[in-house]
């Protein structure tokens, strides 16, 4: 899996710097891809404007723009990036709501679960 993942990168928009900077250590350590960090959506819209990325993982809470708002943004200005939702509240998104993430990883997630998705969205 490592080497399809090689040359891919990820958008991480997450407003705890914590959390980003532990989600971005292990895609780097486990998968070998590279990340950049946004802290809110707003953010995540003025890199995407400078970069290509291969996936986008965001929280749902957030200040400015929070996952929602950025998810539908998203969904309509960059539909061929997959996007992956993170929320330590499992009842806070409707999995049936429009538009639908590609995928969701709740906290505390684990490598395992991180690995499900990538292979699910990136190996192709």
């Amino acid at each position: 899996m490592n080497n399809s993942l090689k040359n891919r990168k990820v958008l991480i928009v997450e407003d705890n710097p914590n959390m980003s900077e532990l989600l971005s250590d292990m895609l780097l350590q486990c998968f070998d891809l590279k990340s950049q960090k946004a802290q809110d959506g707003e953010d995540a819209l003025v890199k995407l404007g400078k970069e290509k990325f291969d996936l986008i993982i965001t929280d749902l809470r957030m200040p400015n723009m929070d996952g929602k708002e950025l998810l539908g943004v998203l969904k309509q200005n960059f539909p061929q990036i997959p996007v992956v939702v993170i929320t330590g509240y499992e009842n806070e998104y409707d999995p049936e709501e429009k538009p639908k993430p590609d995928g969701f990883l709740f906290k505390p997630f684990k490598v395992e679960q991180i690995k499900e998705l990538l292979s699910g969205l990136l190996n192709s």
